[in-house]
């Protein structure tokens, strides 16, 4: 019992010093070369714009108003498809293709551009069947909420290397 235990400390003492030694760190949550930021464009009610809002909420102070912000974030393109990507011989779906696109842009409240227009297509396939249709609703509103996800990390990366 004694010789795990040892055992065990020395493994876990090994990786700590190996961890230590690449230069391992965790991922710390980026800074933004602005104080303020304002959305515009988006639709109402928009899920890209409320995840981008709650983001960068105690990060940078979002503005209503584009002329207070520093940043202006304007949605050019946020729309979500789906579409047949096959189908059976009798005409039943049987995979979807779910398409996540967003296109902006960022520009001083002057109009000086700081990101010229970033087109973000994410696309992912989704097999269907009839016999699980709400479980493949659910399923088809996960693989959006994990697009979108990966979008506003894109555009929060993007918005980090602004040169403002």
């Amino acid at each position: 019992m004694r010789r795990r235990h040892v055992l065990t400390t020395l493994a876990a003492t090994a990786a700590s010093a190996l961890t230590a030694g690449c230069g391992f760190r965790l991922a710390a949550p980026p800074s933004y070369p602005f104080r303020s930021i304002a959305l515009v464009g988006f639709a109402p009610g928009s899920p890209l714009a409320a995840d981008l809002r709650r983001a960068l909420a105690g990060r940078v102070e979002v503005k209503a108003v584009p002329a207070e912000a520093e940043v202006v974030l304007q949605a050019l393109v946020d729309r979500r498809e789906r579409s047949a990507a096959a189908a059976t011989a009798a005409g039943q779906v049987r995979e979807l293709q779910l398409r996540l696109l967003a296109t902006v842009r960022a520009d001083t409240p002057t109009g000086r551009p700081l990101l010229p227009p970033v087109a973000l297509r994410l696309v992912r396939e989704l097999s269907t069947t009839e016999a699980a249709t709400l479980a493949k609703a659910a399923e088809e509103a996960e693989i959006f909420r994990e697009m979108q996800d990966d979008v506003v990390a894109q555009l929060l990366r993007r918005l980090a290397a602004l040169p403002v």
